[in-house]
């Protein structure tokens, strides 16, 4: 086997295969050839070469999705490292633990005029878990000659290997980025056959914290008293709760539970349609009267960003007396009325406290229930009626998509149309949530589906298309994986948000109109192409999309610009009716 010759990228590499990462996504370069090396000829890792460093992270990101443990990525010095951040700003927010290496210039370089060097100690302060700035390490020929150069190698090793632990251990337990930042000097390629290093390793603790019956019974107290409770669940991995759970609250005459397409949940005694709901409210005469039927008096929620917009605005107009949140690491204030955080894990609470709640008479859960029902019927008759677009795509899809498929989602409009239909049980759904951008859709599908058994399909617009194009600039592209591209033209979502529509002003700025098309950048990247226009291509099209083939595949449904917008806002009037 080859190592660097370098005692610290020796120990990195031992370090985290110590502590399982198994994949590597390495950016060239030159400074950080010692990393390079050694991940490289490593025998437990997978290493992927990805020249944009911001595809890179989000791919990196997307394999730590799936697999919900640590994945690295690896730059050299300078600018390379800042195009990372987009995709931990995600991973922060969305609890994913992403190992962030980069090689930089000794101290004694830095803003004397050096070039590719930048103040990289500490970069990501503000969005990081823990950033390991480690010493440089000169590698002497005549070692042995200086006894008090010995001693400061000996020490800047020691506090390099601690280090190291302590920014791995965070990522695994705290799932959240960390930064490795290594100085190197030269010369940089020099190998051995021999280690050099054997780094002493620091056990993550994984204990969770489990709520005494004691510490629970004042809010069992408060729970057991109240007839309208909601349960609120925002973005999930799959089979994160347990089924008897889920169950047992289904069953509660006073718990209404409120899913999103994100967290991957599925009950029919839940409400899956958030926006379906709430959304007719709003146009009512009776509004408020509506609103303060529907208000709780005890808020659960637990699972990480929630998309609708109106259960936010609903909620913080209409604060229910409680508001706990179950997570391990934290709770947002969402809706300004937090009382509790339980810092554990959903499974851990619900296993201590649902055994001790007792039943109490309320038609709130009966009430909403078949007000949901008349909605579900309407949003049928809409569907069927509404002429060709974004719409009618959406619902052409969804219907299409194969089941046990992974289900990636962009942002803006894809993700808000995808909360107005139910999706298959079997199917994963994700959506880059954390910060929710649109500038690594691509990119974590892409990685996702390099390491996910079941096919992927990932559908976006053509803005975040076109805005991470080069994701597809890799040779790690599995032939299952497919894109489908909602082509409307620009930003759609900017039509539906207050505005002046409908100007050059809005056209340019806002809405950035295009006519751009993604069938030259699949002939360059070896994708099978097709194109649909109307609702009978766009049938027929799907029929053939999802079967076999030898190349990955995309799809571009192109959907009339303006008329989007008219048929989604008409679709809360029509279901309030």
């Amino acid at each position: 086997m080859i190592y660097s010759k370098i005692p610290v990228a020796q120990s990195i590499v031992a370090l985290c295969v110590a502590k399982n990462i198994k994949h590597v996504v390495i950016s060239p370069g030159s400074r950080n050839a010692p990393l390079t090396i050694g991940f490289t000829n490593h025998p437990e890792i997978d290493a992927y070469s990805i020249v944009d460093e911001r595809c890179a992270a989000f791919f990196a990101l997307g394999i730590a999705q799936q697999l919900k443990q640590p994945v690295a990525v690896v730059c050299t010095s300078g600018s390379a490292l800042l195009n990372y951040y987009p995709a931990i700003a995600e991973a922060y927010y969305s609890d994913i633990p992403l190992v962030v290496i980069s090689a930089d210039r000794p101290i004694e370089r830095i803003d004397i005029g050096d070039g590719q060097t930048i103040r990289q100690k500490n970069v990501f302060e503000n969005h990081i878990l823990y950033s390991a700035n480690l010493y440089s390490e000169l590698v002497l020929e005549n070692e042995a000659l200086d006894k008090k150069l010995l001693q400061k190698q000996f020490e800047s090793r020691k506090h390099n290997e601690r280090e190291i632990n302590l920014a791995l251990n965070s990522a695994i337990e705290n799932n959240g980025p960390v930064h490795i930042n290594v100085p190197f000097y030269e010369p940089l390629y020099a190998v051995e056959k021999n280690k050099i290093t054997d780094p002493v390793q620091i056990l993550p603790d994984l204990s969770q914290r489990a709520y005494s019956k004691e510490e629970l019974q004042p809010y069992l107290n408060i729970w057991n008293s109240a007839k309208r409770k909601m349960i609120i669940v925002g973005v999930m991995a799959p089979n994160s709760v347990e089924q008897q759970y889920l169950d047992l609250l289904a069953k509660d005459p006073t718990v209404i539970i409120f899913t999103e397409t994100t967290s991957n949940i599925h009950h029919p005694a839940f409400f899956t349609r958030i926006d379906t709901l709430i959304g007719p409210i709003e146009k009512s005469e009776n509004a408020n009267e509506q609103f303060e039927a529907l208000q709780p008096d005890v808020l659960l929620t637990f699972g990480g960003m929630i998309v609708s917009k109106k259960i936010k605005s609903f909620l913080r107009n209409y604060q229910p007396k409680q508001h706990w949140h179950i997570d391990l690491k934290k709770a947002y204030n969402t809706f300004f009325c937090l009382n509790k955080h339980f810092e554990t894990s959903v499974n851990s609470f619900f296993k201590g406290f649902l055994p001790e709640i007792i039943s109490v008479e309320s038609e709130y859960a009966e009430h909403w229930k078949t007000i949901n029902e008349q909605r579900k019927k309407l949003h049928g008759v809409y569907v069927d009626q509404i002429p060709y677009s974004d719409f009618k795509a959406m619902q052409s899809i969804i219907t299409a998509i194969p089941k046990n498929y992974n289900v990636q989602l962009g942002n803006s409009s894809t993700v808000r149309y995808a909360q107005l239909f139910n999706w298959d049980a079997s199917q994963s759904i994700f959506c880059n949530r954390g910060t929710s951008g649109i500038d690594g859709s691509v990119s974590t599908a892409v990685g996702a589906a390099l390491v996910k058994k079941d096919p992927t399909v990932l559908i976006c617009g053509d803005l975040s298309f076109i805005y991470d194009s080069n994701a597809l600039w890799n040779n790690h592209i599995p032939a299952n994986f497919r894109i489908i591209v909602i082509n409307n033209a620009g930003g759609g979502i900017f039509r539906i948000l207050p505005g002046n529509k409908n100007t050059e002003n809005f056209d340019t700025y806002f809405e950035t109109v295009h006519d751009l098309k993604a069938k030259s950048l699949c002939e360059m990247y070896s994708f099978d192409y097709a194109i649909a226009k109307d609702s009978d291509e766009v049938n027929a099209e799907l029929k053939e999309f999802f079967k076999l083939s030898e190349k990955p595949k995309l799809l571009e449904i192109i959907t009339p610009r303006s008329l989007n917008d008219e048929v989604l806002l008409e679709y809360f009037s029509f279901i309030k009716s």
